[in-house]
């Protein structure tokens, strides 16, 4: 007879979470069901409604368990930010990566059931430290730094349009005679929109000398 393993809630609930996801990356929302994700892990189904209550309570568990895995790439991100030029291209696949791991497709379910996300502030970081770096950077080189809601701006533009690129992304590529390969270009795009952003404007004394 097998031993019973017992773990503490929280490592329970983690590798639950990492079941979870891995079956919704495979197979999109409708995979993730509580007897699949049991048997994913060796549990019970009881053990598994026990930690999250319904199917539903795991659904929007494994969104937020999304959101803090972003949070973490994100520091990581931030981490190779010094203070020299500011390089977003590791920040547009980070956000990019988690979506495409079909957390687009789990936002839309919980949202089409009447889920709502209350949260707020995810990139705030972000854009801090975007806006800390641009303004240091315009300073020495006598541009003119962007305010902040112009970082703000492209930073929420660039998250709705990865967060919705799994869903959609195709269908508005094919509108203008694109194709699924274009998808790599468009995160190249985003790149260069907001490495243009933080770089500022030309100052008075650029103009005046150009």
């Amino acid at each position: 007879m097998a031993t019973r393993v017992r773990r503490k809630p929280d490592d329970a609930k983690r590798l639950i979470l990492e079941a979870a996801g891995k079956l919704l990356a495979a197979g999109g929302p409708a995979a993730v069901q509580v007897r699949a994700v049991a048997a994913e892990i060796g549990v019970s189904d009881a053990a598994v409604n026990h930690h999250f209550g319904t199917r539903n309570g795991l659904l929007e568990a494994l969104l937020r368990f999304g959101g803090s895995k972003l949070k973490a790439e994100l520091h990581t991100v931030l981490a190779t930010w010094t203070d020299g030029p500011i390089d977003p291209a590791e920040l547009v696949r980070a956000l990019a990566a988690l979506y495409a791991d079909g957390y687009a497709e789990l936002a839309l379910a919980l949202h089409r059931s009447g889920w709502r996300d209350a949260g707020s502030g995810l990139l705030d970081e972000v854009v801090d430290r975007l806006h800390s770096q641009a303004e240091q950077h315009c300073t020495a080189t006598g541009r003119i730094p962007p305010p902040r809601e112009a970082i703000q701006l492209s930073i929420a533009a660039l998250h709705q349009a990865v967060a919705t690129d799994p869903l959609f992304g195709n269908e508005f590529r094919r509108s203008v005679g694109l194709d699924a390969s274009a998808r790599e270009r468009m995160l190249d795009w985003w790149t260069e929109i907001l490495r243009a952003t933080v770089a500022g404007t030309e100052g008075a004394t650029s103009r005046a000398t150009s």
